[in-house]
């Protein structure tokens, strides 16, 4: 479960209750048990319908007035849900929740969009299902890479 088969990612809050299994001398050792337990989890995994969860970031953004819009629709364009706007300090402060894996470049590109005058804070909110079409692609580039290690 530390590698699920669904992504390679771990698998949380999994609960796996053995009723019966036989031994056999020649035939059984640890190892053939852990495969066995290994393909039997995996299988039923997939067939259960498990989604993925990411994690999401409150984001609190300090821009001029002037780059309001620009920042707003790169955010947009990073599945941020804005949460709402304020007046602090002489800047604009945007409130939101974002996916972290949008926040890895977000420094770069909010420094780029408001020429170093804006800045931000984030502080750690929930987890929250991915979106299905991007757990599709996910899905799709995990088999691929263990297809790929499998030759």
């Amino acid at each position: 479960m530390e590698r699920g088969p669904l992504t390679g990612s771990y698998a949380r809050d999994v609960r796996v209750v053995v009723y019966d299994g036989k031994m056999h001398p020649v035939d059984s050792n640890e190892l053939s048990f852990t495969l066995a337990a290994r393909h039997a989890f995996s299988d039923a995994f997939k067939i259960a319908g498990p989604k993925i969860l990411e994690p999401i970031y409150d984001l609190e953004v300090y821009v001029p007035g002037d780059y309001m819009g620009d920042v707003m629709s790169d955010l947009q364009g990073r599945r941020a849900m804005i949460m709402g706007m304020d007046s602090e300090a002489g800047y604009q402060k945007l409130q939101a929740k974002i996916p972290l894996k949008e926040l890895a470049s977000y420094s770069i590109s909010l420094s780029s969009l408001t020429g170093g005058r804006a800045s931000f804070t984030t502080k750690f909110s929930s987890y929250e299902l991915v979106p299905n079409e991007l757990q599709q692609t996910l899905i799709a580039e995990h088999e691929a890479e263990v297809k790929d290690e499998d030759e």
